[in-house]
């Protein structure tokens, strides 16, 4: 069995701590066995790994997560890349001919989806090994897990399976119908009828998407998909699919399953009530902050509340009204001021618009030991670093020198340039010129190896200078 993790989200419902470019799932907020932070989808391969299933796992998700991906699963996970941010179905359609034309998958072999970020116990991961036996006994084209429910919520869609449609004994069930988010007096009604929430995990046969895709005109070819990916529908999966399937079943599982989605439900989860430069005082109750700036945040006599700073912006928010966050950011479209790539991170500390009309964007950018920048140009702006911390290479104008705290470095518009980190590296950066929120960067290589290559290929011969800089 084949697994595919979805990994998406516009970053709205933990904002300030979630953007674009970091959304819930990799959020460091929880805590494993050892007393460490980890992500969701940190703690979900944790997971994979201990039931065995990791080896079999490809993850879709699009471009602005791809590098938070490989350095929080320290490059273990095969990923695709959507070409563009669409909904469910375009993703799984790509992530199986990928399966299918690259991977050299059966198309007999069971592909199980799921949600990058399920907040569950091992167990969970057992029920989804069952969907491969599920789909060879019931003949199903689709088999779900539906999770029983506690209480009646409005916030989850729910599986109704047929009455008496299966043996008394069986551990699965044929689906009668599906029902998105009711009202609570509504969804008493359903769990009246053994209804079951949906978690979004599902099974099929390869081929049962494969030929989808065909009846459908879509490619089945994993490069000509990338080609024609704008072309498909943009819907979910559940309505294109699932809910039009004509053979459904689910396999009900009672275990522990959350969805930490807002604050209120985040903070459940998480050991300690601060984290970064914070104090509660004692008369605070259920209160919780997590705090990424380097300045102090202290609450007094305040209870259900969350407060989380970060570039981004600073969140005071009562827990039962989180909820209401993603429709009232549902119109900001600002820009990410951190994120974290495959080599290290940066934060914004600055950004201005000047009256000639050119921006400047000040960052601080921290970089791994053995690290390495892409050799890569910006087009539209030049910049300036001031190396803080650290020693490493720098690659500019055919040369590779050595730099380190307190050098400074010009980098004029256009000009390729690449730095590898020898220790863990920190410096300041400043950008100059116009479009510097846009992604208008020039990739020519990716390893540092192909660099120093590329180098001694240009000039005939290495040109490397292990002296400091000075004044470049």
């Amino acid at each position: 069995m084949k697994l595919v993790l979805l990994s998406g989200g516009s970053g709205k419902r933990l904002w300030p701590l979630s953007n674009d470019a970091r959304s819930k799932q990799f959020l460091q907020v929880l805590q494993n066995d050892k007393g460490e932070k980890e992500s969701m989808v940190q703690r979900v391969w944790r997971q994979l790994e201990s039931v065995g299933l990791s080896d079999d796992v490809l993850v879709a998700t699009g471009k602005s997560q791809t590098e938070i991906l490989q350095r929080q699963l320290r490059h273990l996970a095969r990923i695709v890349v959507e070409p563009e941010r669409r909904d469910t179905f375009p993703a799984i359609a790509l992530a199986a001919t990928y399966l299918y034309s690259i991977a050299g998958t059966g198309l007999n072999e069971v592909v199980a989806v799921l949600p990058v970020d399920p907040y569950v116990e091992n167990d969970f991961f057992h029920y989804i090994k069952r969907l491969e036996r599920c789909i060879g006994e019931s003949g199903a084209d689709l088999a779900l897990i539906g999770v029983k429910p506690t209480y009646p919520s409005g916030k989850y869609g729910y599986i109704i399976p047929k009455q008496g449609g299966g043996q008394a004994d069986a551990w699965y069930q044929p689906v009668h119908r599906f029902t998105e988010k009711p009202s609570e007096q509504e969804a008493e009604g359903l769990i009246a009828q053994q209804a079951l929430w949906n978690c979004g995990v599902f099974a099929f046969k390869l081929n049962y998407v494969i030929n989808l895709l065909m009846e459908k005109g879509l490619p089945i070819q994993y490069e000509e998909m990338l080609k024609q990916y704008h072309k498909t529908p943009n819907i979910s999966f559940d309505y294109e699919v699932v809910e039009k399937a004509e053979r459904v079943v689910v396999v009900p599982y009672e275990g522990y399953w959350k969805d930490l989605g807002t604050w209120n439900t985040l903070t459940e989860e998480m050991s300690q009530n601060t984290i970064g430069k914070a104090v509660i005082c004692e008369r605070s109750s259920n209160t919780h902050v997590v705090n990424e700036l380097d300045v102090p945040v202290t609450v007094i006599g305040l209870k259900d509340i969350v407060v989380a700073a970060s570039p981004d912006g600073i969140l005071v928010a009562d827990k039962a009204s989180s909820p209401r966050l993603k429709e009232l950011l549902k119109h900001t479209d600002q820009p990410p001021m951190y994120e974290e790539k495959r080599w290290g991170e940066y934060k914004v500390l600055d950004f201005k618009k000047l009256e000639d009309g050119s921006e400047v964007l000040t960052r601080l950018v921290q970089m791994t030991e053995g690290q390495c920048l892409s050799y890569h140009s910006h087009e539209h702006y030049s910049e300036c670093w001031t190396i803080v911390l650290g020693t490493g290479q720098f690659a500019l104008d055919g040369k590779i020198v050595r730099v380190c705290a307190g050098d400074m470095l010009q980098i004029p518009a256009g000009a390729p340039h690449s730095l590898k980190a020898l220790t863990d590296m920190q410096w300041l950066e400043v950008h100059r010129g116009r479009e510097l929120h846009t992604e208008n960067t020039t990739r020519l290589l990716t390893q540092w190896a192909e660099i120093e290559q590329h180098f001694e290929t240009y000039s005939g011969s290495p040109k490397k200078d292990d002296n400091l800089m000075e004044g470049a």
